[in-house]
């Protein structure tokens, strides 16, 4: 009987810290939060905005990620069907990357390159189109991408990838020493940091004001390149665990409505570039510091 009680209690634990592990994944309506029910103090993602990097039309929410594919539809003109789609609604890739930054260069967009397709490159594409005399369907044909690669230089990888958007606050003392991911609410960024050293910088945003990302000095409890929430289904791609379900990752979501979003208490990254080398770099055991 003792060993039959010891191993319950076993599978008990292990089945809760399986759940703490993955509770996170991107708010499905502004009011939703993390799974962490911890009081902190309003987070930067606990008022839902428009924001001035995401990829959707100026003073209105655009998809999610998830969605947005199946909402290319609505988003702009269907194309003729015998039109070979390049890049269109709800693509992800450096090719899409290229596109926002030449786009930028002809001042047909004002935000940073995400490498996300969502409403605001749609709405940019769709006006090149109207200007050069093509059929504006928002989405990029061979004839259109030629056109906007005639009209534009090849971006420079500051272009392609430029410094956060969002201003990076001064490190918390505590970032000054050792190996350290510095999560500033205020700024709404994330400094990798070496011995007091700013290595990289970017974007990221957190859990609503309801169940906010816990703030204080954690460590790195484990990596996962490709990992999905248990509780929430969500992709958690480059996933840093470091308290608990929470966790720095890639959002889709972030990168398709940027802070008219939030998540469920996890930072989450806009850009997945960065956060790939970012998770290359990072080592189980590297310093955490989430701070106002």
């Amino acid at each position: 009987m003792q060993r039959q009680r010891a191993i319950i209690r076993t599978i008990g634990v292990a089945t809760a810290v399986a759940l703490a592990a993955t509770a996170c994944g991107p708010q499905k309506t502004e009011s939703a939060g993390s799974s962490s029910a911890a009081p902190s103090s309003p987070t930067a993602g606990a008022t839902p905005e428009t924001s001035p990097t995401a990829d959707n039309k100026p003073g209105e929410p655009s998809p999610s990620a998830s969605a947005s594919a199946s909402a290319s539809a609505s988003a702009s003109a269907s194309p003729s069907p015998s039109v070979k789609q390049i890049m269109a609604n709800g693509d992800e890739s450096e090719q899409v990357r290229e596109l926002q930054a030449r786009l930028k260069q002809l001042k047909l967009m004002t935000v940073a390159p995400t490498g996300f397709y969502g409403s605001k490159t749609t709405a940019a594409v769709k006006s090149f189109q109207s200007k050069n005399g093509l059929e504006a369907t928002g989405g990029v044909d061979e004839k259109t991408w030629k056109k906007i690669q005639s009209s534009s230089k090849k971006p420079t990888d500051d272009e392609l990838r430029p410094p956060t958007v969002n201003e990076v606050a001064a490190p918390d003392p505590r970032c000054m020493t050792g190996r350290v991911m510095c999560i500033s609410k205020e700024s709404r960024t994330l400094a990798w940091m070496i011995d007091g050293k700013v290595v990289s910088t970017m974007d990221v945003r957190f859990g609503s004001e309801n169940t906010p990302t816990r703030e204080g000095v954690f460590n790195v409890g484990w990596k996962a390149k490709e990992w999905t929430s248990t509780i929430y289904h969500t992709p958690m791609p480059y996933a840093m665990f470091f308290s608990g379900g929470q966790a720095v990752h890639y959002s889709a979501d972030f990168a398709a409505r940027g802070y008219a979003g939030a998540s469920h208490g996890c930072v989450n990254v806009r850009d997945k570039g960065k956060l790939s080398k970012l998770f290359d770099d990072v080592q189980v055991g590297d310093k955490v510091v989430v701070y106002w």
